[in-house]
């Protein structure tokens, strides 16, 4: 029977790892764990346990303990209260701490030897990475908007082209790096360890620039050979809003381990919190993989079918949207042979089942061309999702289907199999798969971003041959989309992509030839077994966090053109920043007060791609009578033809007194992209 009495909560307990050093834990215990072992379920990320994570932490963990299960979420080495310092992702020091870590747990009295792990984003990964570890004592993951693949997906590059949201991430690191233990857990030496990480603080973009290509450092912090061999049961979740959740379509054709996959209509967010809804009681649904994999109980779990995924309905485009219609379908295994492959053929201007005549369309696309895009990566901050994509594609090459007779389903990966040239050695090509409704309105379902440098692999690029006819497969991450009666297919074709990719260096002419180029959709023949899958039930959590508001949480988003230099200016202004619930909170238990603020500037001018410009501040304030500390930091990134450039600075504070004043500048030569 699973204990439903509230969980004993230690709110500080060490891991001593092999080279001495220690990390931080908090540990939810099952009342009766005294005298029933029982197992454990493990969290391990960087961002701070005690106060930065504790509204998120305590509802799941407490949840799995309630339910019978030790649940643990430890900060990384150099995050939080842990030991030592931290300057850079995923790394192989910290996989070898995280086999100490499942090492340790499972030799507590409280612990019957059987580890789980879950984990979102960056611990999601780091699930992945232990699964093709293989460390004895790990029985079962559960891996929530990650990737296997550091490289393909995540926030760095998509595609061979660089994201800007690297410069956003390097700043949220260079931030949450700068910030000290907290005082009443790490003890005395917690001004030691602080400024050791102060000293050893870096923008780690800088490392992201030397590696634009798939080498070494990106298989480092990857996944992907390790867990296709790998034996551990696998539990991938996502949302089709969130752009790491589409490799798990891919991760679950390469994998042979027990495996599950679950992609509603969520964010970068954990189901029973995700939006766009529906919502969904997730921790339930973790149970019941927990009692299969870590108790042999035979619930059935691991013969439903392989992948369980949201088909979307169209709805008008918004950049809020609270729901998205749309209904559960499942395939038993993926890739799925019952989705068929249909190739329609990009004449002028038209999609249609017979190629005409071939005819060369030009296009230079202005550098703004992705402002109805709004954010790569949707999080549940308002206004994020991507807006009517009628401005977009007026200014990009556009084929459309007649209006379909017939309901259209796909499920997988589209694809724009395309016969261009372009006039500079260094181009890319984005490709938009839009819905139109009757009244024009155009609803973006997925895209896809290739360098054409990469045209035959990430490894070892090559520059076009101005004026070269080559053909290129452009691959749109995977997404579950009905087009309806009535409505039209759409493929919008740019050189640019503003502010999702950083643009090329010069102003790109393409050359694309039409009744030679195909669009390839994942069709989705209807199942009747759909009507009988099992509804999932409604969210269930552990109880919240007491906390005091001080100060409201405000999001606002401005797009601002001067129509006389022809720049655009992209502002975004997040007081919460994306994790807090308020701009300023107190968290009752602990008496800390906490307050973050983001600004996020992107500048560039339609005709000129070296005018891109991304500025990105941030402030995080904590603490409590006596102990106040303040971080602020920048990141600004520009460009010329041949290098990138980095400004940064760190400053850090205690009491109002400075403590530490950071910058840095650096140059990194393009290579291609």
């Amino acid at each position: 029977m699973r204990g439903r009495k509230a969980p004993r909560v230690v709110e500080n307990a060490w891991i001593e790892l092999r080279d001495g050093a220690r990390l931080a834990a908090r540990i939810w215990l099952p009342a009766d764990a005294d005298r029933r072992p029982a197992p454990a379920i493990l969290e391990f990320m960087p961002y701070r346990k005690r106060a930065l994570m504790r509204l998120r932490d305590e509802p799941l963990h407490g949840y799995f303990a309630a339910h019978g299960y030790a649940s643990l979420r430890v900060d990384l080495r150099g995050a939080g209260d842990s030991d030592g310092v931290l300057t850079d992702m995923w790394t192989e020091a910290e996989q070898l701490d995280g086999e100490d870590v499942i090492a340790w747990i499972a030799r507590q009295p409280w612990c019957d030897g059987r580890v789980g792990m879950i984990g979102k984003s960056w611990s999601g990964l780091t699930g992945l990475q232990q699964a093709a570890r293989a460390p004895a004592a790990l029985r079962a993951v559960i891996s929530v908007c990650s990737s296997e693949d550091r490289y393909r997906t995540t926030l760095h590059y998509t595609g061979g082209s660089m994201l800007i949201d690297s410069a956003w991430w390097c700043a949220s690191m260079l931030l949450f790096n700068s910030m000290p233990p907290d005082p009443a857990t790490a003890g005395r030496g917690w001004r030691r360890t602080w400024q050791a990480r102060l000293a050893a603080n870096k923008p780690m973009i800088a490392d992201w620039l030397d590696h634009p290509h798939l080498d070494g450092y990106w298989r480092e912090g990857s996944a992907g050979p390790g867990l296709a061999r790998a034996s551990c049961p696998v539990y991938l979740v996502g949302g089709w809003a969130d752009y790491l959740s589409r490799a798990i379509p891919r991760m679950l054709g390469s994998m042979s381990a027990p495996r599950r996959g679950l992609i509603g209509p969520w964010g970068h967010q954990y189901p029973q919190d995700g939006t766009p809804g529906p919502a969904i009681g997730f921790l339930q649904d973790c149970l019941r993989w927990w009692d299969r994999w870590l108790r042999d109980i035979d619930n059935g779990i691991d013969r439903e079918p392989m992948l369980r995924a949201w088909m979307q309905d169209p709805v008008p485009p918004a950049a809020d949207q609270a729901q998205r219609p749309g209904r559960w379908v499942a395939e038993r295994e993926w890739p799925s042979p019952r989705i068929e492959t249909r190739r329609w053929i990009l004449n002028e201007g038209r999609i249609e089942v017979r190629a005409r005549p071939p005819v060369a369309l030009t296009h230079r696309s202005p550098q703004s061309v992705g402002l109805c895009a709004t954010e790569w990566l949707a999080a549940g901050v308002p206004g994020e999702l991507p807006r009517d994509q009628r401005e977009d594609d007026g200014r990009s090459l556009v084929f459309d289907s007649a209006p379909l007779a017939h309901r259209l389903e796909i499920l997988g990966e589209a694809a724009a199999e395309l016969r261009l040239a372009v006039d500079r050695p260094v181009a890319q090509v984005i490709v938009r798969l839009c819905d139109v409704a009757p009244d024009g309105a155009s609803l973006r379902v997925a895209f896809g971003v290739l360098n054409l440098a990469h045209r035959d692999g990430h490894e070892s690029p090559r520059p076009m041959t101005p004026g070269e006819t080559t053909g290129v497969v452009v691959r749109l991450p995977a997404t579950a989309h009905a087009f309806l009666p009535g409505h039209r297919i759409r493929l919008a074709v740019s050189t640019c992509y503003w502010p999702i990719v950083w643009p090329s260096p010069e102003p790109v002419t393409l050359t694309l030839f039409a009744g030679a180029s195909r669009l390839a959709l994942p069709v989705r023949p209807p199942d009747p077994a759909d009507a009988e899958l099992p509804a999932f039930g409604p969210p269930e959590q552990g109880p919240p966090v007491k906390v005091t508001r001080l100060e409201e949480k405000a999001v606002s988003r401005e797009i601002r053109r001067d129509p006389v230099t022809g720049r655009t200016t992209v502002t975004l202004r997040a007081e919460g920043g994306v994790l807090g619930p308020h701009k300023r909170y107190r968290i009752d238990p602990i008496g800390t007060e906490m307050a973050h603020v983001l600004t996020k500037r992107l500048d560039i001018a339609d005709d000129d791609p070296l005018s891109a410009r991304v500025e990105l501040v941030q402030t995080m304030r904590m603490g409590r009578p006596g102990w106040r500390v303040a971080i602020e930091v920048a990141t600004i990134l520009t460009c010329d033809r041949d290098n990138f450039h980095v400004e940064a600075s760190a400053q850090a504070s205690l009491g109002g007194r400075p403590v530490s004043r950071r910058t840095w500048r650096s140059s990194h030569p393009r290579r291609l992209v």
